[in-house]
């Protein structure tokens, strides 16, 4: 990284006072809007530019820093080095006419509700709840848990994925006295603060500085550890600090690191169990069964543990991940997870990672691979926040400072004391129930618990009274895919007072399935953080305005006999737009005619619309949820000639609903373990070539590691944490059979601005009959060759009457970086405090240029005493600059005349 000329200090005054002063014109023409304060917005060849500069570092958390314009969220956010500036490109115009634009916060978009918003609540207190499983995953089992701790420091292994050095520490739970090699699970926490003693927005990254204490987060997951361990499972949690405190400058926020993390401690596991030595000596040597693997990550922690299962195939399946379980993720890249078991928990009440992402990796793995033979489910957890699974991120429980993540007003059903909200117990409790009852049925092939990951909605006792909605996919050798529902149905398939149109996104265009809502409130449709030009999936919206409606989809022949099946099943959702409850009726007919019929209401609540919407806009989900009919509710029929399946509106007068998914299956376990697809991969043409001033085109190739006897189709976006470096553009690339590489060419933009090196590259997404391979994101890291602007600061001359003066700052060009200057008023016959003040506290004079701008003030408060007194003079000592040329310390005077 190429070393710019500057004086770096850590200007604490700056941070805490908040008292910048944004300078106002705008002499570059791409800035199209200038503000008072920190925001503007500039036009780009992709949309427009919108950036925020904060007065602190963003706060660290999962989810990426929401923006919102006048209280409308506009979508994640890049954080800048410092995590003080933060960008995003959009094509909304509006944002030109934007009042404010700030960081989210939860009030945004109140008022803004669907009609149906809370219609519901009282329902949710008292739901449709399925039968209790006979055996209790979470259950203490017959061995005693031994807990062992490891620790070989905090830069232990260097992560090629975040360019920085990690700790390897970990927590082991083991089973006392078990004989023979044990199953092995491995945690991974999420990212949360990384250490603690300290100010957060302080101090250097990792290792934690003096006075600061790592925060503990591996420890917090004790009740599902043990209640595995005590089953005879050895489970390994690992600390991620590292990679938490430098994973905002990663191009895919950290999940090829923290994969990478996981396997170095996989590797150390191999050693340990096998040779021996480390810091066990000869304690697990035969007692690690690492071909049987499952791995469980808390929020970016489960999109590291995603991108782990694929990393290890592409590395040859070192390890036998079979079973995947991310726990409120986040999915930034739209990864695939196809051939190995996955199971994603959604807690409704989540405030960090609100608009509940994690529900890609589910519907983008659906029909991934025509290969996969793997289940995979959702468990919606109502009344469950974000943190609480992790007893380090509980108040009350937590060693370092903590909190409950989602933002009550005190009227909301996620709000604490609500009676549809979970205590942190009963939380926890729920999620060690469905973590222990995960690997104990894919990786201890205990099948008893397979209700609890089917979608019949079966509980577990030790989840108490947590509300759960589970959707389930079978695997591929026991289901029948009638319509995935995601294409237009033939001509005639809708008959009398109804419509069927295929539609995709939250958008205000026109095919979208919401139009314009609150993006936190669809999850089906979140736009990848990083893939932005990713198509979201596409589903049929259903509407009807009489009694009379039906669509129907015929079965071809040599489909026609289900009696190989138990249940017939599609995922369903109620249009927000529309009522908060509505009904439909599944008719099956056979080949003579006869029918039988079921109204979705008597088996399912998946048209009664999610709770919550009364205070805040964060709620209701628009989440499908299964509707499931046995087919022995289906009596008078014919099962092994069936002909068509009939949706009627007979039972409520107007409506609009959305479906996906309709199939015959039955639950299984099918076939889970390392992918054996191809892997896709992609890489730079040159790693490192300098910026140039006039643009130009950089190729990147993207490859399968071997040829694919089918078509293979993967995504691809050009980008960069820099957006006016690149033009960002998507592509879908096709593979046709024996076809390996592809290439693909970014357009690099002019520019002739000082700023930072920076990565721009093209990442890979939404993979079919292939899975990301060992890159996901071809880089070139392109070197800025601008010179540094240089910086002068005139003299300030004012009168007394002026109030608010000024010293102004001037940059001999524009920059795309943040120049910031910091000073110390002093004294001359002018006296701070009688003659003039500055506008924050103290002596502290200072002001940030923001990107593009080229002057602005450095303010200071003239005293009026309205005495009449000779000229008085006082200085401006400047020893801080940043980004800019200028000799420091440098003095600039100032002179106040008298008007009295």
């Amino acid at each position: 990284m190429r070393k710019k000329a500057l004086v770096v200090g850590l200007f604490s005054a700056l941070l805490m006072t908040g008292s910048f002063t944004q300078a106002v014109a705008a002499e570059d023409p791409k800035v199209v809007s200038a503000p008072a304060k920190n925001w503007w917005v500039s036009k780009t060849p992709d949309g427009y530019l919108v950036t925020v500069r904060l007065d602190r570092p963003a706060p660290i958390r999962d989810a990426k820093p929401m923006l919102a314009a006048d209280g409308r969220p506009i979508g994640p956010a890049e954080e800048s080095a410092d995590r003080k500036t933060l960008s995003l490109v959009t094509q909304d115009a509006s944002v030109l006419q934007a009042k404010e634009i700030r960081l989210a916060t939860p009030t945004d978009q109140v008022g803004k509700k669907s009609p149906a918003a809370g219609e519901t609540d009282e329902y949710w207190l008292k739901p449709r709840q399925g039968p209790l499983l006979g055996v209790d995953p979470a259950a203490p089992g017959g061995y005693k848990v031994g807990i062992n701790e490891y620790n070989l420091g905090d830069q232990a292994v260097f992560l090629p994925g975040l360019r920085q050095k990690s700790e390897v520490r970990g927590r082991v739970y083991s089973p006392v006295d078990a004989s023979g090699a044990r199953p092995v699970v491995v945690f991974l926490h999420g990212r949360h603060l990384y250490c603690y003693g300290i100010p957060w927005w302080e101090g250097q990254p990792w290792p934690c500085p003096a006075g600061g204490k790592p925060v503990p987060s591996f420890r917090g997951y004790d009740a599902p550890a043990k209640a595995l361990a005590s089953h005879g499972y050895q489970v390994v949690s690992v600390s991620s600090n590292g990679i938490n405190a430098y994973d905002h400058l990663a191009p895919d926020a950290g999940s090829q690191a923290r994969a990478e993390l996981v396997l170095h401690h996989l590797g150390l596991w191999r050693t340990w169990s096998t040779t021996g030595g480390g810091p066990f000596g000869q304690q697990f040597v035969g007692k690690m069964d690492l071909q049987n693997v499952g791995l469980m990550g808390h929020s970016r922690g489960g999109d590291g543990m995603a991108r782990a299962a694929t990393l290890n195939a592409a590395k040859g399946s070192q390890y036998g991940v079979r079973a995947v379980l991310p726990l409120a993720p986040t999915d930034f890249t739209r990864a695939t997870l196809p051939e190995v078991a996955t199971s994603v928990i959604l807690p409704y009440c989540d405030g960090d990672v609100a608009d509940l992402q994690g529900q890609l990796f589910y519907d983008d793995s659906r029909y991934a691979a025509r290969t996969d033979d793997a289940t995979r489910s959702t468990v919606t957890l109502l009344g469950a926040n974000h943190n609480y699974f992790n007893t380090e991120w509980t108040p009350g429980q937590s060693e370092a400072p903590s909190e409950d993540d989602w933002p009550g007003t005190g009227q909301e059903q996620c709000d604490s004391g609500h009676p549809g909200r979970l205590s942190a117990q009963e939380q926890q409790a729920a999620g060690a129930a469905y973590i222990a009852g995960f690997f104990r049925l894919h990786l201890g092939k205990e099948k008893a618990f397979l209700p609890l990951f089917d979608g019949s909605d079966t509980r577990a006792s030790s989840a108490g009274r947590a509300v759960t909605r589970v959707v389930s996919q079978a695997p591929r050798t026991a289901r029948l895919d009638v319509s995935k529902l995601d294409q237009p149905l033939p001509d005639g398939s809708t008959t009398g007072q109804a419509t069927a149109s295929v539609c995709a996104g939250n958008d205000v265009k026109p095919g979208a399935c919401v139009s314009g809502a609150n993006p936190l409130t669809t999850p089906h449709w979140v736009r990848g953080a990083r893939v932005t030009r990713t198509p979201p999936i596409a589903v049929t919206k259903l509407s009807w305005t009489g009694t009379n409606g039906a669509v129907r989809v015929d079965l071809p022949a040599g489909q026609r006999d289900i009696r190989q099946y138990r249940d017939l099943t599609f995922r369903a959702a109620p249009d927000p737009a529309g009522a908060a409850k509505t009904d439909l009726t599944v008719e099956v007919v056979d080949g003579l005619g006869k029918s039988a019929e079921v109204p979705v209401s008597a088996v399912s609540d998946a048209l009664v619309a999610l709770p919550g919407g009364q205070a805040i806009s964060w709620l209701p989900k628009v989440l499908l949820r299964t509707v499931r009919i046995p087919l022995t509710d289906l009596p008078g029929i014919n099962l092994g000639d069936v002909r068509s399946i009939r949706l009627l509106t007979d039972r409520v007068a107007s409506g609009s609903v959305f479906l996906s998914d309709l199939a015959l299956s039955t639950p299984g376990l099918g076939q889970s373990g390392p992918s054996t697809l191809p892997q896709v991969s992609a890489q730079a043409a040159v790693s490192r070539m300098q910026e140039g001033n006039v643009g130009g085109l950089n190729d990147y190739f993207v490859t399968l590691s071997r040829p694919s006897t089918v078509p293979v189709v993967v995504y691809a976006q050009t980008t960069s944490r820099m957006p006016t470096i690149v033009r960002e553009e998507g592509h879908k690339l096709v593979f046709q059979p024996g076809q390996t590489r592809h290439r693909v060419t970014a357009t690099l933009l002019p520019n002739t601005r000082d700023g930072d090196d920076v990565l721009v590259g093209l990442q890979l997404s939404a993979p079919v009959d292939t899975v990301i391979g060992a890159a996901s994101f071809g880089a070139t890291e392109l070197i800025d060759d601008d010179p540094t602007p240089t910086l002068t600061i005139e003299p300030l001359k004012t009168t007394e009457g002026a109030g608010t003066a000024a010293f102004q700052a001037r940059l001999s060009a524009p920059s795309d970086r943040w120049v910031t200057v910091t000073g110390q008023l002093q004294d001359g016959t002018a006296v701070l405090g009688q003659d003039y003040q500055s506008t924050s506290s103290g002596r502290f004079v200072g002001a940030d240029l923001g990107p593009g701008v080229q002057s602005g003030p450095l303010e200071v408060k003239v005293v009026n005493d309205q005495v009449k007194e000779p000229e008085e003079t006082f200085s401006a000592l400047f020893d801080q600059v940043i980004n800019a040329e200028l000799p420091v310390p440098t003095t600039v005077s100032a002179t106040i005349s008298d008007d009295d």
